[in-house]
């Protein structure tokens, strides 16, 4: 997500996430497109995979937003119409937040004003205030999402508040959205380790996801920040947290900093996770670690899926034109490794 400071080595403790997850705050519950579907009391571990998979792409949000390189408008709309064009529903397409702090995504209004809108597919901004839900608004933004995080540390180092107090700002969001029918996601950041404390109790994940699902969110995206998660913690965290959370109102991110980030997606598909977060090309770095890499990339999620028969509506060969696109104006090869074999064999 935003973050203003340069993130050093992790260190292990949680003991202010306790305090978080004792405290929970009152919210009003607002009504969602998912918000029936019936509570879970278990969801364990299975042989079946879902039949089909929705993939969120972020990459020219949570991808670029992460990059060094200042894309022009113009490079980003002829991106996000690539994106458009190969099967993808659900592109994330920019962010309305403070030029001062993220410049990367300064340029969001003329983005959302100038793509191609394809039938059918849902383009979504981040907001994490009732400025920049009014920007977005302005802009013609078809969801927009918002954030919290899991560490009481990572939200006192990137926001200045704490966890109970940056939910409590969400409210005017939430609250504005339904009145215009506007869907709103929420993101879950350091799911499974912070910078700052090391590893996160699951039950600060659970407390942070199922408060944002109650506020009204419809999905709420579990996001290893850091790239940290291995499968083993992959199974735990789900263990505990689809006790309250439905998995069908779950999604996984994860950054692959580690290289676990797609059997990290393989052990989430077992629990009947369905909608998958994933970047063209792997885009993004990771300010938050040092070594980190981005986002795990569309390439290899999709090539996995197809591998596991699961339907995603997705053409490799339209998504790799994406890929080519955005390598070029970043002048550097694709992190995917499916991206990379697949454009070598086609040479």
């Amino acid at each position: 997500m935003i973050v203003k400071n340069v993130i050093k080595t992790p260190i292990a403790t949680n003991s202010s996430v306790q305090t978080a997850v004792s405290t929970p705050i009152e919210t009003p519950t607002t009504s969602s497109p998912k918000m029936d579907t019936e509570k879970n009391t278990a969801n364990k571990s299975s042989t079946h995979f879902p039949s089909k998979v929705s993939i969120v792409e972020v990459g020219a949000r949570d991808g670029l937003q992460n990059e060094k390189a200042i894309l022009t408008a113009k490079d980003k709309i002829s991106l996000i119409n690539l994106l458009s064009e190969c099967g993808l529903k659900r592109i994330e397409a920019g962010a309305f937040v403070s030029p001062k702090w993220v410049p990367q995504m300064a340029n969001s209004d003329e983005v959302f004003m100038g793509i191609n809108r394809a039938k059918d597919v849902i383009y979504s901004a981040l907001t994490p205030n009732i400025k920049g839900f009014e920007n977005a608004i302005a802009s013609k933004v078809d969801e927009v999402a918002i954030f919290g995080s899991a560490s009481e540390s990572f939200s006192q180092k990137n926001i200045n508040c704490s966890i109970n107090k940056s939910l409590k700002r969400f409210e005017p969001v939430i609250a504005a959205a339904k009145l215009q029918n506007i869907p709103v996601r929420g993101y879950v950041s350091c799911v499974m380790g912070c910078p700052y404390e090391g590893k996160i109790d699951s039950k600060s994940v659970t407390f942070v996801a199922k408060t944002l699902l109650e506020m009204g969110c419809y999905e709420i995206s579990l996001g290893d920040t850091i790239g940290a998660g291995t499968p083993d913690a992959t199974k735990r965290l789900l263990d505990d947290v689809c006790l309250d959370v439905p998995v069908t109102d779950l999604a996984v991110h994860f950054h692959d900093t580690y290289g676990q980030a797609l059997v990290n997606i393989y052990t989430a598909l077992h629990y009947g996770v369905a909608t998958i977060d994933s970047a063209v090309a792997g885009l993004g770095g990771c300010p938050y670690a040092k070594g980190a890499s981005g986002n795990v990339a569309s390439e290899d999620v999709l090539y996995m899926l197809n591998g596991l028969g699961i339907e995603t509506g997705i053409s490799m060969d339209k998504l790799l034109l994406a890929t080519k696109f955005i390598s070029n104006v970043l002048d550097r090869q694709p992190v995917s490794k499916v991206a990379n074999a697949l454009l070598a064999n086609s040479k």
